[in-house]
């Protein structure tokens, strides 16, 4: 395979974690009865552009189809990250009534609707039916279709030219990286500004948070790489800064190479020089991944194995993309793990992909009252421990697993 960013031949392994179901192909009762589609989930590293990047095995088009399940409304610290984001926005490069705003991924509308209630004229991009039809039942106006270089031409010529695009959480997501940037060359106004937000692949790495890897997710991210990407499409990065997100994420600023330029921050190279620094342009950086997984792993097993043995009851909470990698690469199932509790109303009556782990209602953590609440989106935990924090009532605790078990 050659890297989809520059075309180089992969030859440097970072994890190989087995096969698995795209993780967020959440499984309806019916589908019980019939095999899914297992497939393998590899990541290598460019050593020549420093793209890290799954191979390729399933489209885009399988993977972000009519029942996608991922609604980014259910997490309160997301919305609040969202309204932040757009006040933050608005004041920094004065967009007003006259501005044009569209969203890459706007999945159910959950930032797009704060922009709409400031009156600034607003659009989002949206292949995936579920989610793009919650956002228009919040009055938002949504093209469901994948964005790249064409797509972005058909908005220009129906006059939605943009003052701001915002990106988050999806240039990891597109097979076809080059024509996904092109098209916000395309899109933007000579003085537009795009915005990035990613996990940062130095903090993936630092906290051996493999169970973000999945199919879903074509590339993991560090600045150097995204540069390198810019550079090639058209776009040009003029500030960078990091965000608590997911774990560690970047937000990075790009505007046209060929329009009106803004002076580069100090930022953006500072940022470069700490990549630098951590070796994240030698080969040797990327070793330590594998052995922290199988580690994680075998924790995880022993904690689950234990506590069935002591009579324990153990659930989890969250059915999270990255918890479903973990709970497959580690061959979890119902027998240790009784069910997971997700907010999502659409998860709730299906079953994990891969594991088969019923999704229920959170009301049912106070019902049951389990010994272990596994939090399976360790980057929400303060959120979950609070909302669940009758947990603690019947002396039941919080477990993470990454980036190493931890009992609360």
């Amino acid at each position: 395979m050659n890297c989809r960013g520059c075309g180089t031949p992969l030859a440097l392994p970072l994890i190989d974690l087995g096969t698995s179901p795209p993780s967020n192909a959440y499984l309806r009762p019916e589908q019980l009865e019939k095999a899914e589609q297992w497939v393998p989930l590899k990541v290598q590293v460019c050593q020549a552009c420093w793209l890290v990047q799954t191979e390729d095995y399933t489209s885009a088009e399988s993977l972000f189809d009519a029942d996608y399940a991922y609604f980014s409304s259910y997490s309160s610290t997301w919305l609040a990250h969202a309204e932040s984001y757009v006040a933050e926005m608005v004041e920094r490069f004065a967009l007003n009534e006259h501005s044009r705003v569209v969203e890459i991924a706007a999945n159910d509308g959950y930032l797009l609707q704060y922009v709409a209630r400031r009156g600034i004229a607003c659009l989002g991009v949206e292949p995936t039916h579920s989610t793009a039809q919650a956002a228009r039942e919040k009055g938002l106006e949504i093209r469901e279709v994948f964005f790249g270089r064409d797509s972005a031409a058909q908005l220009v010529a129906e006059g939605w030219s943009a003052d701001l695009m915002a990106a988050n959480n999806v240039l990891a997501h597109v097979p076809d990286i080059n024509d996904f940037l092109g098209g916000f060359a395309t899109l933007l106004k000579p003085a537009g500004v795009a915005t990035f937000e990613f996990p940062h692949l130095m903090a993936l790495m630092a906290g051996a948070q493999f169970d973000t890897l999945y199919h879903e997710h074509y590339s993991y991210l560090s600045l150097t790489a995204v540069q390198s990407l810019c550079k090639r499409n058209g776009l040009e990065i003029f500030d960078v800064s990091e965000l608590p997100t997911h774990g560690g994420s970047l937000r990075v600023f790009v505007q046209r190479a060929d329009g009106e330029r803004r002076a580069r921050q100090a930022s953006v190279q500072f940022m470069l020089d700490i990549e630098l620094a951590a070796g994240m342009q030698t080969p040797e950086y990327y070793s330590t991944l594998a052995p922290a997984a199988e580690q994680i792993k075998h924790d995880l097993l022993r904690f689950l194995l234990q506590a069935k043995a002591d009579g324990k009851r153990v659930v989890g909470y969250g059915a999270a993309a990255k918890g479903n990698t973990l709970l497959n690469y580690a061959g979890v199932k119902p027998d240790l793990l009784a069910w997971v509790a997700d907010a999502n109303p659409h998860k709730q009556g299906k079953f994990l992909p891969g594991s088969r782990i019923p999704v229920v209602s959170p009301e049912r953590i106070a019902k049951e009252q389990p010994d272990y609440v596994l939090v399976l989106p360790w980057n929400l935990l303060h959120e979950v421990s609070q909302q669940q924090a009758q947990v603690r009532e019947w002396g039941g605790r919080f477990v993470i697993a990454v980036p190493e078990l931890t009992l609360l």
